[in-house]
């Protein structure tokens, strides 16, 4: 299985919200003390191994993350792909999942969509929306609120929990174990 996480590259954009893919990727490859590929750079992005499992995050900008999926999944024909991202539609602190739909204006999901088409799984992870829709931009490359980044470490694990658990067990049941529909700020 290849699971994407999608993000920006730099440390500009480490704690930004459209970098929740690169910070469940991070504690993936951490818990599963996944290898490093020598190769990676050939894939446009970093590329890590357990497993018979691939761990990418794209180095291509979010709006081409596409190209870094797509390599990868051609070079070493996976035919399963997870791609993890952050969403606007859903309140901070949400976990979501399905299967193919809409890129919802996301540039990385509607690049993946072009590249691998829209036959892949989806992490989703809700960060809000702010209050003016000319503001989405500058929000999704804002950093977490300090409330919100209180609850960053357990809901990132949480969602890494249910990735583990999708390796083995079908979207549908690690859906109904490990979604979140509500979660409150305290």
């Amino acid at each position: 299985m290849l699971i994407v996480g999608l993000g920006n590259p730099g440390p500009a954009y480490e704690h930004n919200r459209h970098n929740i893919g690169f910070m469940v990727i991070d504690e993936l490859i951490h818990r599963n003390k996944a290898q490093k590929l020598s190769s990676s750079s050939s894939f446009k992005g970093e590329l890590f191994k357990f497993s018979q499992n691939f761990l990418l995050k794209p180095q291509t900008y979010m709006n081409l993350s596409g190209e870094s999926i797509l390599a990868v999944k051609n070079f070493y024909k996976i035919e399963k792909v997870v791609v993890i991202h952050d969403d606007l539609d859903l309140p901070f602190g949400t976990l979501r999942f399905k299967y193919g739909g809409g890129h919802g204006g996301h540039n990385g999901l509607k690049s993946a969509d072009e590249k691998i088409s829209k036959e892949y799984m989806r992490v989703r992870m809700g960060i809000g929306k702010p209050e003016h829709k000319g503001e989405v931009a500058s929000y999704v490359l804002s950093d977490f609120s300090a409330e919100e980044s209180k609850h960053l470490g357990l809901w990132i694990s949480h969602t890494c929990d249910a990735v583990e658990y999708l390796l083995n067990n079908s979207l549908e049941d690690t859906s109904s174990k490990f979604t979140i529909k509500k979660f409150q700020l305290k």
